[in-house]
């Protein structure tokens, strides 16, 4: 029996792990504009792209441009991704809103850094969680998730693909300075061991295609644009052929299918981990690398006595709502320690309703959270 091929292992930092997340999953196309933190993803994108079948790196003139180039490659069939911080992340909001219309699947890192404005470009923060969900006007659903660590990186960069490609919609993967800028030794998955999703292609000819046609999961199939099936494309509301329309019915259908394709796979799209729950009578909440530093408070709590388990949120949206209300039922106390004034909390406290005690830990220096802040929020009792 042949031997399968040796895992690779490599030392290397977030930024540069989820290079390799990214081409693993398949992507094939980079736009973007360097930008203090998340830089070294352009970086690899740009060195190893060309090295590919078909691999495309465009640095283009500023982040607008770089997400309206992501969203024209994928309506051209390819997996396809940007990167940047802070104000980058901000410039593109309109082109995440037309994303989410047009139902483009693609793909947004977005290294946090402190703000606003130019903030502390090169500190650590936690502050873009709220704006990755409401930054772009509008009601729209969208998928945002967080990676805590640099194995976590590669991880989360691969599941951000498949839930592109899966769900037909835009993604954001938030990760914040520390972790992005962590280098630790990670194992790389082989090929086989990989689940790898691309989007549904239509299976009927192209003049019986209908490009936004209701489906049993909410997902119209999507075909490379010039492959012989037409369809227009607008951040118009549209009837199921894609024509910009007005009608109360058709606008209704259009915008209550966008929102069932994301709200009906909840179970598929929370992504939590859980540490030592089962027994808790505290419970820590957090995600990035906060999460890290609330695993040593967690070890160091039970090794004091205290029944202290932690919540890890590996999907930050759709906010995963029965893990919060499962431990609201279940404990004395939950901590919310984040590198904000408190934006995870906010939808702790609302899915909490009143059922224990919510205590938060924030951070806005540019420094990160500690284990002892943590602990000493434990131990206060």
């Amino acid at each position: 029996m042949a031997r399968k091929p040796k895992k690779k292992e490599i030392f290397a930092l977030g930024n540069e792990v989820v290079v390799e997340g990214a081409l693993l999953a398949g992507c094939t196309f980079f736009a973007g504009y360097p930008i203090t933190p998340s830089t070294e993803i352009a970086e690899g994108m740009a060195a190893r792209l060309p090295l590919i079948e078909d691999g495309v790196f465009v640095q283009m003139e500023d982040e607008i441009a770089s997400l309206g180039a992501v969203i024209g490659a994928s309506l051209a069939g390819r997996k396809a991704m940007t990167a940047t911080s802070g104000p980058g992340f901000s410039l593109m909001q309109e082109h995440i809103g037309y994303a989410c219309m047009a139902e483009v699947p693609l793909v947004i890192v977005n290294v946090m850094r402190g703000g606003p404005s130019t903030g502390l470009p090169t500190n650590p923060a936690q502050g873009d969680v709220q704006q990755a969900r409401w930054g772009t006007h509008g009601d729209h659903p969208i998928i945002v998730l967080s990676a805590c660590d640099v194995q976590d990186c590669l991880n989360m960069t691969i599941t951000a693909f498949n839930f592109a490609e899966k769900y037909r919609t835009p993604v954001i993967l938030l990760l914040d300075e520390i972790t992005a800028h962590t280098r630790e030794k990670i194992v790389l998955p082989r090929s086989d061991e990989l689940t790898i999703l691309n989007r549904t292609t239509p299976a009927m000819p192209p003049e019986w295609y209908v490009p936004y046609e209701e489906t049993m999961r909410g997902v119209p199939p999507m075909p490379p644009l010039g492959s012989g099936y037409r369809y227009h494309v607008t951040g118009l509301t549209h009837d199921e052929h894609g024509y910009p329309t007005s009608k109360k019915s058709e606008v209704n259908a259009l915008m209550h299918r966008l929102f069932r394709k994301i709200d009906q796979f909840f179970y598929d799209i929370h992504l939590v981990e859980t540490i030592e729950v089962e027994d808790a009578e505290e419970v820590i909440i957090a995600y990035g690398c906060v999460a890290r530093s609330a695993k040593l408070a967690v070890q160091k709590a039970r090794e004091d006595g205290h029944k202290v388990g932690l919540l890890i949120l590996k999907t930050l949206f759709p906010f995963p709502r029965p893990y919060v209300e499962k431990l609201a039922r279940q404990c004395k106390k939950i901590i919310v320690p984040e590198m904000n004034m408190g934006q995870i909390s906010r939808e702790v406290k609302r899915v909490n309703n009143g059922r224990t005690q919510i205590i938060t830990l924030n951070r806005v220096d540019g420094q990160i959270i500690t284990p002892l802040e943590i602990l000493k929020k434990v131990y206060k009792g």
